[in-house]
């Protein structure tokens, strides 16, 4: 067997200790998909090789590919939506509230590029990934919908909830276009990102950059 095709020695876990194994499988499915430079291939026995047992290991607690992948896409979601609630909790105001979620947004987009990719880079084939798959993406898309909506007002959201969830999509839009160019073409002479993300909260909530900057967490880039 050639060298790279042998699995890495691995101590096997004590009776009872199956968890340990899946969470293994998990990050492991989740370190290749951020680093692959095609995730879209991803196999089970790339997992398999990258936990160091065999193939048919993996089928203890995943039916196929697709079902551990699928996990993988729940966990990164809770975490994404975990760090925007944590940054918007116990704000004092609307516009607060606002800047906290699409900041926690943006520089987790930033500071985990493989894993954004995996979310929100549209690689994975339609017999992997299916669209309800993302569902817990769309939670995430209503949080920010609602939060434009109590700060900009029916004036600059419309009355309507359609209006509202359209303007909520193109104020996600523009966040997911920030990320996407600063994590593929980082040697550009970038402003600062949270200068970025004040500008860009301010074209979309009519509130003036600088309150919102006001708002931005310390500390951030």
């Amino acid at each position: 067997m050639p060298p790279q095709e042998r699995a890495v020695a691995r101590r096997r876990n004590p009776r009872g200790q199956g968890q340990v194994l899946k969470a293994q499988l998990v990050d492991a499915a989740a370190k290749l998909l951020a680093t692959l430079d095609r995730p879209e291939t991803l196999t089970l026995r790339q997992v398999a090789r990258e936990v160091g047992v065999a193939p048919a290991s993996i089928y203890s607690h995943f039916p196929d590919l697709s079902a551990l992948i699928q996990h993988v896409l729940r966990l990164r979601y809770a975490e994404l939506a975990r760090l925007m609630n944590e940054a918007a909790q116990s704000v004092p105001t609307p516009l607060a509230d606002l800047v906290a979620r699409c900041a926690a947004y943006v520089h987790w987009g930033v500071e985990q590029p493989g894993h954004y990719r995996t979310l929100f880079g549209g690689r994975m084939t339609a017999d992997l990934v299916s669209g309800s798959d993302h569902g817990d993406g769309a939670e995430l898309l209503e949080s920010v919908v609602a939060s434009l909506a109590a700060v900009a007002g029916p004036e600059r959201t419309g009355s309507t909830v359609e209006r509202q969830w359209q303007a909520g999509l193109m104020l996600w839009t523009a966040m997911h276009g920030l990320i996407s160019l600063y994590n593929d073409h980082g040697n550009l002479p970038w402003p600062p990102l949270d200068e970025l993300i004040a500008d860009l909260i301010s074209l979309h909530s009519g509130r003036p950059a600088a309150d919102i900057a006001a708002l931005l967490p310390r500390g951030e880039t």
